[in-house]
């Protein structure tokens, strides 16, 4: 007779809740990059399509870039914005100012054109600027009570930021769109007297820059709920740094580091590295972090308060300068004559703290870092990040960025807007030792073909609670969609979406994805 089988043991798949880890997943993508009839992205439908599209494909973030206003003397950089506080309202949409009565479908008809892959800043400024002359006019004369007492309430709730920008913004406009330091004197070092004549001179052009930040704001805040309702988080990012050529430089100069003129003293930017003999200088001012630290770290307070408005997870770009920071002569041509000064530390993050409470931020604590910033980073328990695109160097198995040294608090990124894509970085970056370090690492041949699913599969199974892949990863498109190349000024925050390259079968892949590795 035959002997029975051991019973076999139960499968266990009941994790104790203290040892259960939510794990999910988001796509990095800026709102720009959606396809548009108007020359850019913008809040409009494609906006609600892609987080209709992220909602079904099981994804948690929408991971976007700085929404800051931006300037075709910077290339229209996010990271370099004439205001910390301030919207871009090139991401207004015209079909939603059409759902309020503020454009008619014949003004948006008149208006259209071809979406493509690339960004068109120059037609977009121009049409936007049309219909913002259209809405606005129309919001003057119509009695619309319910939209005005609505746009008064922003107006002075906002008045702590909003007051100066519409008066930098209409200044610079008469000057012709000159920086502010270049301004006439009593302008440039704010005479109180000529700034009120000024003011009282420009009352509507400076009424009309308040109500597109008032309809920017009504238009995000639509957008948000909606991903809200559907699971999905917005996920922002904070430079650490602002333009020399900002309202925040020029109405609050006191905390940067500058001289009595309004010229820069110290210069902010990074040290001579592998890729880059002479360093970098990025053209922008210094904190004062002492008279900051003095001042409660208000102007950082607010800052922040105002884009946790925005924003459900805030990554804080550069975050390595909270522990220390490169400073440079700004007579020096170079970086390389820079020395590192100690940065607010744990102070900053003490006060904001008692002022904010819990910190809903991600450290940006990519490159050269050293033991203070991940300290500094760990001390207050922020996630940092890790980037696939960097983990095949010839420190592999020590590396931070390969998946087997990972830790679950962690950020798993296949690139940034940064890097290339995937398939950029395969057909052109990746080096042969390299090559051979994936295909070792994985036990598989990689191919151009494949390489973007190989990736994002490695993303999603490791440990990490979170990971993000660009679309452009997705989609596995090559250098051509690459959003932007640090130190370069060609062809950068250009890159756009088009209309149904978002297939069944991407949406599939991921979700199979999100199923299999329990994100």
């Amino acid at each position: 007779m035959k002997e029975p089988e051991a019973a076999k043991p139960a499968l266990q798949t009941n994790i104790p809740n203290k040892q259960i880890i939510v794990r999910n997943a988001g796509i990095l993508m800026h709102i720009t990059s959606l396809p548009s009839r108007y020359g850019i992205g913008d809040f409009g439908p494609q906006a609600k399509s892609f987080a209709d599209f992220l909602h079904r494909s099981g994804q948690k973030y929408w991971q976007l870039l700085p929404v800051n206003p931006t300037e075709s003397p910077q290339g229209h950089s996010p990271y370099s914005s004439i205001s910390g506080m301030a919207g871009n309202t090139l991401l207004i949409s015209p079909e939603l100012l059409e759902e309020e009565g503020l454009l008619t479908t014949k003004d948006l008809r008149e208006y259209r054109l071809p979406s493509k892959n690339k960004v068109n800043y120059d037609e977009a400024e121009n049409i936007k600027a049309i219909f913002f002359n259209k809405a606005y006019r129309r919001f003057r004369k119509e009695d619309s009570a319910d939209l005005k007492k609505q746009f008064q309430h922003f107006v002075k709730h906002e008045a702590f930021w909003l007051n100066d920008f519409a008066l930098y913004v209409i200044l610079k406009r008469q000057n012709k769109g000159k920086a502010w330091h270049q301004w006439p004197t009593e302008y440039k070092l704010r005479q109180k007297k000529a700034l009120r004549q000024f003011a009282e001179k420009h009352l509507d052009g400076i009424e009309k820059v308040k109500w597109l930040q008032f309809i920017f704001a009504q238009q995000w805040k639509k957008l948000k709920s909606y991903c809200n309702e559907r699971e999905i988080k917005l996920f922002g990012d904070l430079p650490f740094y602002v333009s020399f050529d900002s309202v925040d430089v020029w109405s609050h100069s006191e905390i940067f580091n500058l001289d009595s003129k309004g010229n820069m003293i110290g210069v902010a930017g990074v040290p001579p590295d592998y890729f880059n003999a002479d360093g970098q200088l990025w053209g922008m001012p210094v904190f004062k972090w002492g008279v900051l630290k003095e001042r409660g770290y208000d102007w950082w307070i607010e800052r922040l308060r105002k884009n946790m408005e925005l924003f459900d997870l805030l990554r804080l770009d550069h975050f390595r300068a909270f522990a220390d920071y490169w400073e440079v002569d700004a007579k020096e041509k170079t970086a390389i004559n820079g020395k590192w000064i100690k940065g607010p530390g744990a102070d900053f993050f003490k006060v904001l703290e008692e002022e904010i409470g819990a910190l809903p931020f991600i450290a940006e604590d990519l490159g050269e870092i050293n033991p203070a910033v991940y300290e500094l980073r760990d001390k207050f328990k922020l996630p940092g990040m890790v980037v696939l695109q960097f983990a095949f160097d010839d420190e592999m198995p020590k590396s931070v960025y390969i998946p087997h040294n990972y830790s679950p608090d962690c950020i798993a990124y296949s690139g940034t807007h940064d890097n290339n894509t995937t398939v950029g970085w395969f057909r052109e970056d990746m080096t042969k030792a390299e090559y051979k370090r994936i295909q070792q690492y994985l036990g598989i041949r990689v191919e151009e073909k494949d390489i973007h699913l190989v990736i994002g599969r490695m993303a999603y199974a490791s440990v990490a609670r979170t990971v993000i892949l660009p679309i452009q990863d997705v989609l596995g498109l090559n250098e051509s969609a690459r959003m932007n190349t640090p130190a370069s000024i060609k062809n950068n925050w250009q890159w756009r979406l088009l209309p149904r390259q978002l297939t069944n079968e991407v949406e599939e892949r991921l979700k199979e994805w999100v199923e299999l590795y329990n994100r």
